[in-house]
């Protein structure tokens, strides 16, 4: 194997930094299009008459389509081709936009929710791909780690700038929108709604692909092989009793977290004013995935206070998690929950290193996909049942109730993840 050249954006070719730059201008805008609906979405459905129960059922529906779905399509952007496999995942999200500003009724959003199920599963990886390939061939030999991570800049900043716009939108123009018979929230739906449009549009005009024979067999293969892999997968795990337990505490981990990410916005409101409630939501939103970058680039040092025991630091991740979610679902005023909630955030970014590092040194290289694939249908799996049972309790009870009885979930958690740090050691020794 060649030697990896080390990264230089002045010392590329003028086709590299041009592709570099492309590709961020791209995740920016994709990443943009997605934050605007991602602080109001919960204050949105609320706003069109469902309850805490129904808003967990539509992103159970969300959860459940991309679980069913990502396995059948991992390989069709092989197959068929990165841009094509992307701009239909485009074209998935403007249907899921168009539906949802065209209704209030439960079971059309529902089909809504779907759509963007099906534009995840479809998106996941396909343009990082082709960035990744055509890099290579653009500059060979160079370390690619430093260009993706320009890439992923972009994407944070869209994400966060999206949140922060998607919530001021709303406090700026819902009146206007109001008087036109509109939910307040539609204003920043149709903003994404136009910039997805110009996703589409610079994708097809920016986004350069060798055209690929298309493969009709390509899908049917994708969901005849899914009982393969899911079988493959689970036998891969009951072999490996530590991979058992590290999917089952991610499992139960997600069941706790997932129904705080949300719906907190419904919480956080009334401890608002009326005037600027949105505005600061969509920034906490921003400061929310800025928190969890914080925690991951905080990870190395964390796991480097327990010797770099990683399921030790999983497990101190998790029982942290369980005392700040407490104290997050008691907090009555906007600055405490501010506060707290940015700790909680931290904590999920620093979790995420170690639970990836035990996986990766417990499977092989001809393993490694099949476990991420059972990974990540555990993960939705749990994330889907926390939120539709959260969902049942907050309706029933409150929000920091279900929050509160979602803790025991991380409690769980951190438990096995105790067991399989002795269990790690005992392989070790």
């Amino acid at each position: 194997m060649a030697t990896e050249t080390e990264f230089s954006f002045a010392a590329l070719t003028g086709s590299a930094r041009r592709h570099i730059r492309v590709f961020q201008i791209h995740q920016f805008l994709d990443r943009f299009a997605m934050g605007l609906t991602v602080s109001v979405v919960a204050l949105a459905l609320t706003d069109r008459g469902m309850d805490l129960f129904q808003i967990a059922l539509l992103f159970g529906v969300y959860s459940l389509t991309t679980m069913a779905l990502e396995l059948p399509f991992g390989g069709l952007a092989d197959s068929i081709g990165r841009k094509p496999v992307f701009l239909t995942a485009v074209v998935a999200s403007l249907m899921s936009l168009a539906l949802f500003l065209s209704t209030r009724d439960f079971h059309v959003l529902a089909v809504s929710f779907a759509f963007i199920g099906f534009g995840r599963a479809l998106r996941s990886g396909t343009l990082d791909a082709w960035f990744v390939e055509t890099f290579a061939a653009a500059a060979p030999n160079v370390d690619v780690q430093p260009a993706l991570a320009r890439a992923q800049w972009a994407n944070a900043v869209g994400l966060a700038i999206g949140a922060v716009v998607g919530g001021f939108l709303p406090d700026v123009f819902g009146p206007v929108a109001e008087r036109l018979g509109f939910s307040i929230y539609d204003v920043s739906y149709a903003a994404s709604f136009a910039v997805m449009l110009g996703v589409f549009a610079f994708t097809m005009w920016a986004i350069v692909e060798n055209p690929r024979p298309m493969n009709v067999r390509a899908l049917g293969h994708g969901f005849a092989n899914v009982p393969t892999v899911i079988r493959e997968a689970s036998l891969l795990a009951l072999k490996h009793p530590a991979l058992s337990i590290l999917l089952a505490a991610l499992a139960f981990f997600l069941m706790a977290t997932n129904p705080v990410e949300v719906i907190w916005p419904t919480h956080a409101k009334p401890m608002l004013d009326a005037g600027y409630a949105n505005t600061v939501i969509g920034v906490v939103t921003a400061t929310y995935f800025f928190s969890i970058a914080l925690g991951a680039s905080l990870s190395p040092h964390v796991s480097w206070i327990f010797r770099r025991r990683h399921a030790m630091t999983l497990a101190a991740t998790f029982a942290c998690l369980a005392g700040v979610q407490i104290a997050l679902a008691l907090q009555g005023g906007i600055v405490g929950f501010v506060a707290v909630f940015i700790l909680y955030s931290v904590l999920i970014g620093v979790s995420e290193t170690p639970a990836s590092t035990i996986l990766h040194r417990c499977v092989d290289d001809r393993q490694r996909s099949t476990m991420l694939s059972l990974r990540s249908l555990i993960q939705q799996l749990g994330a889907a049942l926390g939120l539709i049972l959260a969902g049942a309790i907050a309706d029933i009870y409150s929000t920091p109730v279900a929050w509160l009885m979602g803790t025991v979930f991380l409690v769980i958690a951190a438990v096995l993840t105790i067991v399989l740090a002795r269990r790690l050691n005992a392989a070790a020794g």
